[in-house]
């Protein structure tokens, strides 16, 4: 390593993996004079709720030389060391509990640990912008000795070339926002690799699997390969890292900028011998291909409001439409166009998510601009009534960029397309770092309509795109898959007349989790919480009511009783006819020259 230390150095150990609690310390060659401040995020990129990471921090001490000073705490998560005198060096030694088995914090028990560095590493005010070191230290006892580390964070090299992964010591960042940005997997997991861009890929797999491994490097190759092209060579990493946590049940991702943390289900996973595409393989691949994306948008390309991020407070744009949802729309769109998977098997997913867009009457009362900004509120705390009152910018904004992409690709007869508006947020913001404005995205939308059809066309696009984004209408799809040979075709999901609720799953009773606005249930007065007992004098099983309703005619009045609280209460309710959202899209055998070439344009293939 260089001669000259940072004046900032983390050292992080597993200090007792079976109370599981890490030991951290961090060391301040400079403390500011007047009393150096340390302070935890209260909230993590990519997950827009204020999570209180401070919480877990459970000893603390600061000391000089061995001897302890004495500090106080300034608020939830901030606490200052009294002042010292000139060229003190001080340590800052704490312990964090980490028992949060997910992306966003801190893990950690005799089979792994995993950390994001928002839950470990305190910043000391004024020296953020810095470089530091990190000492990723392996925990004590020889049951540990073959733990690994991996991660996407530069390890630091000493005059031979330290090993560059795989190994606990020292690492480097630049400053705290890298340092946070790049979380860290040790213990025993198996590895595949895969070159892709001309950069090192690894997907670690911690936990118990059956995984094919060759095929899920082959895979997501293709996919990270067809990403890349779309932005343009080389890519902005020279090292990524898919962390996979390997559970029973499980699902959820978290972006960084040069790796992702994941959490699977070891059923989705692929293994040897597999025939097809199982539903669960396709989802674990959107999610890579989700968390992948973010590479580029958000993680490079992001909002003017996340430049730089507040970590101590929540950080507002009206945008999580376009960062997220338009992620969402490019996730299933590049296991397709790499031929990953099949037209049908894509189709069958956008219809999916149209389904759930409609199956959710909050849709008509809140914007995607407003889920956006309120994200912190209510789409990331969400109750028994968010059905009713909130739409998701993640699928509703998949939905927006797909009809602003085919809105684009008919009005210019294929020259112009999402993609284009993408790589000109890639060139003007995302290569820059020039957060984008609150109508940046409308302006890059005029722009390639204008470059690749007419100034008018710009406009409008512009014009409607704005518009729906702060409107609550459904989007023209059936009209727009037409001119793309797609047929679009709306059915009820199920046979017969229903109540209009959802029931807790895995209850082990048919207690109601949601009552949806407009149906027979909410109209009759049941609500969430209460547990269905009987349906005209019979006895109702979680899973027997929908055999139970499909007996009856929409229209009939039946008897339901159910306990609220420990009241026995009854209820009579006009069953009402099941909606017609669930969508199904069929690719048209013949569909015409024009549509055709669209289409290939569009989907490949």
């Amino acid at each position: 390593m260089t001669n000259v230390l940072p004046p900032v150095r983390y050292r992080i150990r597993p200090h007792r993996p079976d109370a599981h609690l890490f030991a951290v310390d961090c060391i301040v060659a400079d403390p500011d004079p007047a009393g150096q401040v340390f302070r935890l995020p209260a909230w993590i990129p990519g997950s827009y709720m204020i999570r209180e990471f401070a919480r877990n921090i459970v000893s603390l001490r600061a000391s000089v030389d061995g001897e302890a000073v004495a500090f106080e705490k300034l608020d939830k998560h901030s606490w200052q060391v009294e002042p010292l005198a000139q060229g003190a060096v001080l340590t800052l030694s704490y312990e964090v509990y980490a028992w949060d088995l997910s992306v966003r914090a801190a893990h950690l028990d005799s089979t792994h640990g995993f950390f994001n560095g928002t839950s470990v590493f305190l910043a000391p005010d004024g020296r953020s912008t810095r470089p530091c070191l990190v000492d990723i230290q392996r925990p004590d006892g020889n049951e540990y000795r073959d733990w690994q580390v991996v991660t996407a964070l530069p390890r630091a090299r000493d005059a031979a070339g330290a090993a560059w992964i795989y190994g606990f010591g020292m690492y480097r960042a630049e400053d705290y926002d890298e340092l946070i940005d790049h979380p860290v997997e040790m213990g025993r997991f198996a590895l595949a690799q895969f070159e892709a861009g001309g950069v090192r890929h690894d997907i670690a797999l911690t936990g118990r699997h059956d995984c094919d491994t060759e095929r899920l490097a082959a895979d997501l190759q293709r996919v990270c390969n067809w990403q890349i092209d779309l932005f343009g060579t080389p890519p902005p990493m020279d090292y990524y890292a898919f962390l996979t946590m390997v559970v029973g049940e499980g699902y959820g991702g978290l972006e960084h900028r040069a790796s992702t943390a994941l959490i699977a289900s070891r059923s989705d996973l692929p293994w040897k011998g597999m025939q097809g595409l199982p539903d669960g393989y396709k989802a674990f691949l959107g999610l890579c291909s989700h968390e992948y994306f973010h590479t580029w948008n958000v993680k490079r390309i992001k909002p003017a409001a996340f430049t730089p991020y507040d970590l101590a407070n929540e950080n507002y744009t009206r945008l999580l439409w376009a960062f997220e949802g338009f992620t969402s729309y490019y996730d299933d769109l590049a296991l397709v166009r790499s031929g990953v998977i099949a037209l049908e098997d894509y189709l069958g997913l956008l219809g999916k998510t149209i389904s759930n867009v409609l199956h959710m009457p909050g849709r008509m009362k809140q914007s995607v601009a407003d889920s956006s900004f309120d994200a912190w509120i209510k789409y990331y705390r969400q109750d028994e009534n968010s059905p009713n009152a909130i739409v998701s910018y993640y699928a509703k904004g998949a939905l927006i960029a797909l009809a602003l992409d085919l809105q684009l690709r008919a009005a210019t007869g294929g020259r112009g397309a999402l993609d284009d508006v993408m790589r000109l947020l890639w060139q003007r913001h995302g290569q820059t770092g020039v957060g984008v404005p609150e109508d940046g995205i409308f302006d890059a939308v005029a722009e390639v309509g204008t470059t690749y059809g007419s100034a008018s066309l710009g406009r409008r696009l512009s014009r409607w795109l704005k518009n729906t984004v702060q409107g609550t209408d459904d989007l023209p799809l059936p009209r727009l898959l037409k001119t793309f040979g797609v047929d679009y075709r709306a059915e009820a999901a199920g046979k017969g007349p229903t109540l209009g609720i959802k029931l807790v799953a895995g209850a082990g009773e048919a207690r109601i989790a949601n009552v949806f606005e407009g149906g027979a249930a909410q109209a009759a007065g049941l609500s969430a919480g209460d547990v269905l007992v009987a349906l005209d004098g019979l006895r109702i099983s979680p899973g027997g009511l929908d055999a139970s309703l499909s007996r009856h005619a929409v229209g009939d009045i039946v008897e339901i009783h159910a306990f609220r609280r420990d009241e026995l209460m009854r209820f009579s309710v006009a069953l009402a006819a099941q909606p017609a959202d669930s969508i199904s899209l069929k690719l048209v055998p013949r569909p015409g020259e024009r549509a055709g070439r669209l289409r290939r344009g569009w989907l490949g293939g």
